[in-house]
């Protein structure tokens, strides 16, 4: 570990915000300012497609002699985070480039309808549309893992309870970093991480989450399923956080559950970073680490 990596993310991560609730156009701009120093790998191509009726960057590896040799017949379906107000695949290409890259499987990160203008349920509505898209196409569930980060990794979960509901097959794996999946806020790590949390807040996270609900219950599966959801007949699961996460306790609930439920899970917690440190792949060497792990759960998932 980089203990003066890990240091000068957290700084960076503490610089001065502007006091008060932010519009959701701010919010919009600063994460995508944050996002614009993410490294994306060289080894990757990508185009606009539609997946379902929402817009979905494919992202594949480079189009030369060695990767078409060596491209392997798998199809990651990529849920970016964000709070369901902000963010997109572009935000998000650090990670999902980076799975790419170090799987050889391609990739598409769907373009999901936010709230406030678009609150719960449209962006389920949304990633579920866009799987049974993939399966109408002849993809076959046995080589579709659903993989997202933040909010999108609360989707990975969220969309896999849809996908039962509806009778369709769910996806050979599911890969979540930092995963959002407690709408209700009742984690303990919520007060014990607050101090520790560079990034997210109590406030800022109520603020996003109102806009998101619209009003909606939060005691409900979709929206809360680390203390409410029913995991029976999940495919294996990975679920990566850190320790210095406000939402750490989302993790380590929904594990809990996926054991109750006889579901295989690994549980990948990394000390003294913060949400979503994937992100910082080429910055922080625990970043590296954590999607190499996650690249090769994957490729042992996807048939």
């Amino acid at each position: 570990m980089s203990k003066e990596q890990r240091a000068k993310i957290d700084a960076m991560l503490r610089q001065p915000r502007p006091e008060g609730p932010r519009s959701v156009e701010e919010i919009r701009a600063g994460f995508r300012a944050l996002m614009a120093g993410m490294l994306v790998p060289a080894g990757i191509r990508t185009r606009t497609e539609t997946l379902g009726d929402r817009p979905a960057v494919l992202v594949e590896p480079a189009d030369d002699a060695k990767a078409r040799t060596t491209a392997k017949a798998g199809t990651i379906l990529y849920f970016h985070g964000g709070g369901f107000v902000y963010g997109s695949p572009e935000t998000a290409m650090s990670l999902t480039g980076n799975l790419v890259a170090k799987t050889g499987f391609r990739a598409f990160s769907l373009d999901y309808r936010l709230a406030p203008e678009h609150p719960f349920p449209a962006a389920i509505e949304d990633t579920l549309s866009a799987y049974r898209a993939l399966l109408d196409s002849g993809e076959d569930p046995s080589a579709i893992a659903f993989a997202g980060d933040s909010a999108g990794g609360g989707l990975t979960v969220t969309t896999c309870l849809a996908a039962r509901d509806a009778g369709l097959p769910l996806p050979a794996a599911i890969v979540a970093f930092s995963p959002g999946l407690d709408a209700t806020r009742t984690g303990e790590s919520m007060d014990t991480k607050a101090d520790l949390d560079p990034l997210l807040t109590r406030e800022g996270m109520a603020h996003t989450g109102a806009m998101y609900l619209a009003g909606a219950d939060p005691h409900q599966p979709l929206l809360s399923p680390a203390i409410l959801a029913d995991l029976t007949g999940f495919p294996p699961m990975l679920l990566q956080a850190g320790t210095n996460e406000l939402i750490l306790d989302d993790s380590t609930r929904l594990a809990a559950r996926a054991l109750d439920a006889g579901v295989d899970v690994i549980l990948d917690i990394t000390a003294d970073v913060p949400h979503v440190f994937q992100s910082f792949t080429g910055i922080l060497d625990e970043a590296d680490q954590a999607l190499d792990r996650a690249a090769l759960f994957l490729t042992q998932h996807l048939s």
